[in-house]
């Protein structure tokens, strides 16, 4: 194994090995892990004193050849919304896709360290992370986060999407607050929004069909529909009658982007089918 000796930041550093490409060992090291939990200003009842922005909705569905991920725009921060234009479908790699709910804050950070890590792994070693690495280190950022989760700020759940290229097929990984790993055979969705929509999944599998047996086309009307229903029973997932949502897929090609031409399409269907409802996005 390829080893590094530290600069002799912290104690002992002088007689300790770290291996090569380890992003989160540096950090630990030089005194700037990925937390802030030291440092939150914090009010008289002990809650902290920030509001912190969240993303709201995302869902990941399979299809034949891949996986489909969707996502409302709107972040919140309270009751109020601050943004309707926000990403929460963000690649770190050519075949890894993070969806997140949550702090946005946190999320973006944990999206930054990722794709360096990723990326430093890969020139170190002269070849890519292994899906169990990736899985390893966004369960570690994960887990560095309780501090402030408990806090009242800083909690997200993640969802990663990947072409898992050995196994030939696209894989969905979703994460509980403590960084615990599970994969999901069809379907996860995380966010405000989620457990509304949770008992329409089974739904649509054993009424209709698999989700993996799907095709794209098939995978994104049910997608689609399932963020329609979550915006309509929860205040916090924005619906798209002012902002297209997100949708982006994986496949053994890499990372495409739904076009705006296909989702509005789609969501006019999905509208005109809707009884009581007319086209709300033109």
């Amino acid at each position: 194994m390829i080893q590094i000796r530290p600069n002799g930041i912290g104690s002992g550093a002088a007689n300790s090995m770290e291996p090569a490409g380890d992003l989160w060992a540096l950090l630990e090291r030089s005194g700037h892990p990925l937390t802030r939990s030291n440092t939150l200003a914090t009010n008289v009842g002990g809650a902290s004193s920030f509001v912190d922005t969240h993303g709201t909705t995302v869902i990941a569905v399979k299809f034949k050849g891949g996986v489909l991920n969707v996502g409302d725009r709107r972040a919140t921060a309270n009751f109020a919304v601050m943004y309707d234009r926000a990403e929460k479908v963000l690649p770190i790699d050519d075949h890894t896709l993070l969806a997140i709910s949550g702090s946005f804050a946190r999320a973006m950070e944990v999206v930054r360290y990722l794709r360096t890590s990723f990326k430093l792994f890969e020139r170190t070693y002269l070849q890519p992370m292994s899906l169990e690495g990736k899985l390893a280190e966004l369960a570690k950022v994960v887990r560095a986060g309780i501090p402030e989760a408990l806090q009242g700020i800083g909690g997200f759940i993640p969802i990663l999407t990947t072409f898992d290229h050995d196994e030939n097929e696209g894989r969905i990984f979703f994460y509980d607050g403590m960084g615990a790993r599970f994969e999901s055979a069809e379907f996860g969705a995380a966010g405000s929004g989620s457990m509304q929509i949770r008992g329409v999944f089974d739904y649509i599998v054993k009424t209709r069909k698999p989700f993996h047996e799907m095709t794209r086309e098939e995978a994104l009307r049910e997608a689609l529909y399932l963020l329609d229903i979550a915006a309509d029973l929860d205040a916090a997932t924005g619906g798209w009658a002012k902002v297209l949502p997100l949708a982006t897929t994986i496949t053994a090609q890499g990372i495409v982007d739904v076009s705006e031409d296909e989702l509005k399409q789609v969501i006019a269907e999905i509208d005109a089918a809707s009884p009581g409802r007319g086209l709300s996005l033109r």
